[in-house]
């Protein structure tokens, strides 16, 4: 949803540089990002660390089927990103396999991606408004005349839904936060290793669910 405009970092760079650490933003090897870059390191951020695999699932989760991530493309833009100053990667063992690289954002990764979200919330929401209001209008004028009534309703009703999801899980994102049960690191909830340990954070049994303390 990110359009060219915000991903421009140059003018943020030097608003920030000139109120706090100067040297801060020197790793950073690009002042521009693409919009699947930008959405690599929200996915990061708001799960403080994750692998590589669990980034391509929860990216997949995110898109819905409109888009699939694969490892031939994300692997690379990792390793592009933290070449450039915006990530950083430690290795964890794992306890089915070899050992797993999980990535998370540096300092200066996570303080431009503040700022620029805190810079332009406001402006993104409206633009996701709009993007509703005209898709929605366009599904409705796809359906003939005598059905439309109907298909208001369908599309209000779904909408609420909606909003009540987005209210639930910034609730829960902000209110609970997942521990492994193996050595107590905070998790990714939807994570499927624990980034610090290696624990497997699957079901061991069937019928078994992933537990976690909060």
């Amino acid at each position: 949803m990110w359009l060219g405009k915000f991903l421009d970092l140059e003018e943020d760079i030097k608003d920030l540089r000139s109120r706090i650490k100067k040297g801060l933003f020197d790793s950073l090897k690009k002042d521009k990002l693409t919009p699947l870059e930008f959405t690599i390191i929200e996915t990061i951020f708001n799960s403080k660390e994750q692998s590589g695999y669990d980034l391509i699932n929860n990216l997949n989760k995110q898109f819905a089927g409109t888009w699939e991530a694969q490892s031939g493309t994300i692997y690379p833009i990792l390793r592009k990103l933290e070449n450039s100053g915006f990530l950083k990667s430690r290795t964890v063992k794992s306890p089915i396999g070899p050992l797993r690289k999980v990535y998370s954002l540096t300092e200066a990764g996570e303080t431009i991606l503040k700022h620029k979200v805190n810079k332009n919330y406001l402006d993104q929401l409206k633009f996701t408004e709009n993007f509703l209001v005209e898709l929605s209008s366009i599904y409705i004028h796809s359906f003939p005349e005598e059905e439309k009534e109907e298909i208001i309703k369908e599309i209000k009703s779904l909408l609420k839904e909606i909003f009540e999801n987005v209210s639930l899980s910034l609730k829960l994102k902000l209110e609970f936060k997942a521990k492994c049960q193996e050595c107590g690191s905070e998790i990714n909830q939807e994570a499927q290793f624990c980034p610090n340990c290696g624990t497997s954070l699957l079901p061991t049994i069937e019928g078994d669910t992933k537990e976690f303390d909060t």
